[in-house]
Parts: structure tokens; C-alpha cells; sequence
């Protein structure tokens, strides 16, 4: 995730900002229900292994971590109170195919109920995210082939 970790993403009705150590007490809520840890075939853990398994994902280099945000003007200035009030999920790309430096596994879970099945939901996927949006994808995945 050190690719994206100054990265953020603004579109009509929804921002990506990177995963940092503010919104993991969210997240952890979140993934302590029993429906999004079926949806996401994810095991409960504890707040100090979200916490471990955020600093773990910070230093991926074949992982970019968003947390998507609710509805925004595109050059609003959110304090961290306000964008940890407008997270509804997050987004995950994979990194994973040696052999093309474009393709990644995109995850996208829209944790609160409220936003599933909304636009905020479909921007994510309609929302062009190459090497520009995570710098140094190709230099990630050709260390990699070494």
C-alpha cells in the first residue's frame, strides 16, 4: 500500500482516501458483523490484530488499500472526524499478475447498509485506477519476476 498512501481518488458522489490508522476502530466495527464477515469470508479479530493487520497492509507493495467516503465536492477539505463520519467501505486491489503490470484483483465491500446498492456503490468499479493512481505498480510487480 505504500503505493497509494498520498493517493486519494474524488468522484461524483464518492472519494477513496487511503487506509490509515484512523479509520481502523471503524473498520474493526464494522467487520465485527456476522454478515460482512460471511460476505468477505473474514474471521473476527481483535482491535490489536486490525490494528496489526492494517500496519501489515501500509507496507504491501502488492496491495493498494482504499477506504471509500460518502458524497463530496471534489476539492472539499475533509478533517479526519468528518471523512471517519463518511466512510461506508473500503476498496482492495490485488496486485497479483506478474506478466501485466495493468491487471489487479479489485475487491469493493460497501460495509454500510445504507450505501449498498447506490451510486457510491458503482463508482468504484466504473472508476478508472491504473499505475497513475498507484505509482510504482510496474516497478512492484517486476521485482517481483526477478
Amino acid at each position: 500500500m505504500k503505493q497509494n498512501e498520498f493517493t486519494c481518488i474524488s468522484g461524483v458522489s464518492t472519494r477513496l482516501v487511503p487506509y490509515c490508522h484512523r479509520h481502523v476502530l471503524k473498520y474493526h466495527g464494522w467487520m465485527q458483523s456476522q454478515e460482512l464477515q460471511e460476505l468477505t469470508a473474514s474471521e473476527p479479530l481483535s482491535l490489536d490484530q486490525e490494528y496489526e493487520m492494517h500496519g501489515s497492509w501500509r507496507t504491501d507493495a502488492d496491495k493498494c488499500t482504499f477506504i471509500v467516503t460518502s458524497a463530496m465536492p471534489k476539492d472539499t477539505y475533509l478533517s479526519a472526524a468528518d471523512e471517519i463520519e463518511l466512510m461506508v467501505g473500503d476498496v482492495n486491489l490485488f496486485l497479483n499478475d506478474a506478466d501485466d503490470a495493468m491487471a489487479a484483483e479489485i475487491d469493493v465491500m460497501i460495509a454500510e447498509p445504507s450505501a449498498r446498492g447506490k451510486v457510491v456503490t458503482t463508482f468504484n468499479t466504473h472508476t478508472p485506477i491504473s499505475a497513475d493512481t498507484c505509482p510504482n505498480v510496474e516497478q512492484s510487480l517486476s521485482n517481483r519476476k526477478r
